[in-house]
């Protein structure tokens, strides 16, 4: 087994815990996504107008305007398809879609105080730094992941035509892209760090995404029965297969989930100066997401309470690692939810509390006009690619 430098100390340590699970997520750390990359390896020689054009019938099943697509994009949508997995279960979906929508603005909150600091602590962060891309409308990109959320929790969003569906096959698309742009650079330096968002990162994000977003949430409030924890884990395992996470290195349930993020994290290394940058950007840009504009007033949010509700939910060894601020206040996890507990029994009294909390959980979400795009990235540097 090839083991990049930058995993040797933790491989050792993890090796101590479970031997089996740690080779395993070792081994996918040379490994990306061998489908998507030949397949994108295919099409490098078409310009981008005519990539997007047949990735845009791909997803809407147009026979026609996939008729001079390459024969592997042809095999990905129509002719071959890669068939659902034996486990999928539809059906399961409704208690954990119905538990979402109930605790939704809890999910959101602990995705990017907690969910989203727990992946980016990992070497996944050296991919996103590099190509610039969380600066490059880093607001966007976070808008994107909450419209993500919010395609997959709702009804019929993981059928074929459901939205929560292309946007998570988009997500396998675009890391492709940015695996095949970045791989080749001067920077990129595989013999310590594997591929660009290998299975490994892939598989260790689809953990966090189910059982720490479910846990961080459940920290601040949300609360779930049993058959919803059980739906919750089920709609995120889908859309991560959807995603392009290897079935060796996708959780099946969330007891896998969580094993799979404690060895993941005993593998990877400490946070490096790329994960600083990277979590702290993710934190700044929480206020812009929710549309507060005003500069003293978004400060005062970001230290007042998302780094501190962040601190609580990461732990303290992490934040520091992370250079997170100390924070100012005990107990802020506490006062987080009883926050949201008044603000629950305003809402009481209004009639239109629960239309604006919806409301602004589209506001903070990636919906406009244009509708979705299917342009990939162009340049392994956002500055110097187009818009996408």
């Amino acid at each position: 087994m090839i083991i990049p430098s930058a995993y040797i100390p933790g491989y050792e340590k993890a090796r101590l815990v479970d031997e089996e699970a740690a080779s395993n997520y070792i081994a996918h750390t040379t490994i990306g996504d061998p489908v998507m990359d030949d397949l994108l390896e295919e099409m490098a020689t078409l310009s981008r107008d005519q990539v997007h054009q047949f990735i845009q019938a791909g997803m809407d099943e147009d026979h026609d305007g996939l008729r001079d697509a390459p024969q592997g994009l042809r095999d990905f949508f129509v002719d071959a398809p890669q068939a659902d997995p034996d486990w999928l279960d539809r059906e399961a979906f409704g208690p954990g879609i119905r538990a979402f929508q109930r605790n939704s603005v809890l999910v959101l909150s602990a995705f990017v105080t907690g969910t989203l600091i727990d992946g980016f602590s990992t070497l996944i962060s050296k991919s996103f730094v590099q190509t610039g891309r969380i600066f490059d409308n880093g607001v966007w990109r976070l808008k994107q992941n909450n419209r993500q959320q919010l395609e997959i929790f709702w009804p019929g969003g993981l059928e074929r035509q459901g939205e929560g569906w292309k946007l998570s096959v988009r997500i396998r698309f675009v890391h492709g892209q940015v695996r095949r742009l970045l791989a080749p650079t001067a920077e990129w330096e595989d013999d310590a760090w594997g591929v660009p968002i290998s299975a490994a990162h892939m598989g260790y994000a689809a953990a966090c995404f189910a059982a720490r977003s479910l846990n961080h949430s459940e920290s601040l409030g949300a609360q779930y029965s049993t058959e919803e924890r059980a739906g919750f884990h089920d709609v995120w395992r889908y859309a991560c297969w959807l995603m392009g996470v290897p079935e060796t290195i996708l959780f099946t349930d969330e007891s896998h989930a969580l094993d799979l993020y404690r060895i993941g994290s005993i593998c990877e290394p400490p946070p490096t100066e790329d994960a600083i940058i990277m979590t702290n950007a993710l934190i700044n840009s929480a206020p812009l997401v929710a549309g507060m504009v005003d500069r003293e007033q978004r400060q005062k949010l970001v230290n007042n309470v998302i780094y501190p509700v962040s601190r609580g939910l990461i732990g303290n060894e992490l934040a520091d690692q992370l250079k997170f601020p100390a924070n100012r206040l005990p107990f802020p996890l506490f006062w987080f939810r009883l926050d949201q507990r008044i603000q629950k029994m305003k809402a009481r009294f209004q009639k239109a509390g629960s239309a604006k909390s919806f409301t602004t959980l589209l506001e903070a979400s990636a919906y406009d006009d244009a509708g979705l795009s299917y342009r990939l990235p162009d340049h392994a540097h956002a500055e110097e690619g187009g818009d996408w």
